[in-house]
């Protein structure tokens, strides 16, 4: 994949991801506030138990996109260094098809470890 297109796709990518995180954090945000409201009111425990299962699930959504932004700013820094699209573990460079889907991979799919990216 030409380097310039991949900066455009990882660039407007990483802009939707700082835009979900704001949202999440915002989220957070205002369901700490809502916990301290309601600190000293008696809540029945299905509504404690549905609360800590927002929180947890926005703090993973969360904890999910700060990964995929360090993704994509690492395949930044391989496009700046040279070395975006070509597989880490062997050199061999990684098919477009491949970059098309997954711009932020620094893997083929042949080296692909378990996880993200």
């Amino acid at each position: 994949m030409d380097a310039d297109r991949a900066r455009a796709q990882l660039t407007e990518e990483r802009e939707r991801l700082r835009s979900t995180l704001e949202a999440v954090e915002a989220d957070l945000a205002a369901q700490n506030e809502s916990v301290t409201e309601l600190a000293n009111y008696d809540q029945h425990p299905a509504d404690a138990a549905s609360d800590t299962f927002e929180r947890s699930k926005d703090q993973a959504i969360g904890d999910s996109v700060e990964v995929s932004l360090a993704e994509i700013d690492a395949a930044l820094r391989r496009i700046d260094d040279g070395t975006y699209g070509r597989c880490e573990f062997d050199g061999e460079p990684i098919p477009d098809e491949r970059l098309e889907a997954v711009p932020a991979t620094r893997y083929c799919v042949n080296h692909q470890p378990d996880g993200p990216g």
